[in-house]
């Protein structure tokens, strides 16, 4: 299967604008104003995810879901970053300006040059062991060997370190969808949703996690807070605590 052409691109494009456009007057729940817990606004969201996720982000500080459901975490949580030496993957700004006032010491990390502190591979840190007491890990897991990336998480940490993980799960999944002959950008976007994603989440996700050598809790998005916050129903924020006296698996 080969690039889009020119009149796929151009046929993808239209459609999803024609998408943005229709879809506030599409039949439906009708929009409400909603708070942003990050920045404070109050009024309406703007789309996200190329118009399929109307009530998404916030026209002030530009959040999404998911940076509004770890702030409702993060403010019944604070203590496990006061004092800590946090590593923080793949760092989003808001998230960022939560943990760093309260950490001992605060390292960004990411594999693309210019985005982070480091330039560090989550499936190969060059970071030594029990370096850090927290890792920070949203929406990373699903872009890469995650069996690898959990180890690492597992390795830098030190004894009753934990790592904050969100990732997209379907929990009517038992199981993971993932295919190692899906490759190219084009046909991960159609099978994944994405074209850097390698895996949709199942409910087994909770698996992976533990077998990593962690135990979990779980904080989800829900009721009354979906509602006032503009969040993804469900949507999971995982504590992934370093199991006493356990080593991470060298295979997975």
């Amino acid at each position: 299967m080969g690039p889009p052409n020119l009149f796929e691109k151009i046929w993808y494009r239209m459609a999803v604008d024609t998408n943005r456009i229709t879809r506030p007057f599409a039949r439906g729940p009708q929009r409400i104003p909603r708070e942003c817990n990050l920045c404070g606004y109050h009024g309406y969201f703007n789309m996200a995810g190329k118009g399929t996720r109307p009530d998404a982000k916030c026209p002030r500080c530009n959040s999404v879901e998911r940076h509004r459901l770890f702030k409702l975490w993060f403010d019944r949580n604070r203590i496990i970053f006061e004092g800590r030496d946090v590593l923080h993957f793949a760092p989003e700004r808001s998230i960022a300006r939560l943990i760093r006032p309260l950490a001992r010491s605060y390292l960004s990390a990411d594999i693309t040059p210019g985005r982070a502190d480091r330039v560090l591979n989550l499936e190969a840190l060059e970071v030594d062991d029990q370096s850090f007491d927290c890792v920070v890990c949203l929406h990373v897991l699903e872009h890469v060997d995650d069996a690898r990336a959990l180890r690492e998480i597992h390795r830098v940490l030190r004894p009753g370190g934990s790592s904050i993980i969100m990732v997209p799960v379907v929990e009517g999944w038992a199981q993971t969808y993932e295919d190692a002959t899906v490759t190219t950008a084009r046909e991960r976007a159609l099978h994944f949703g994405q074209a850097d994603h390698l895996r949709i989440y199942g409910a087994d996700v909770r698996t992976r996690i533990r077998n990593a050598g962690f135990d979990l809790t779980e904080f989800t998005a829900w009721g009354p807070d979906v509602l006032r916050y503009g969040l993804l129903s469900g949507e999971k924020v995982f504590l992934a605590a370093q199991r006493a006296g356990s080593n991470a698996p060298t295979t997975m």
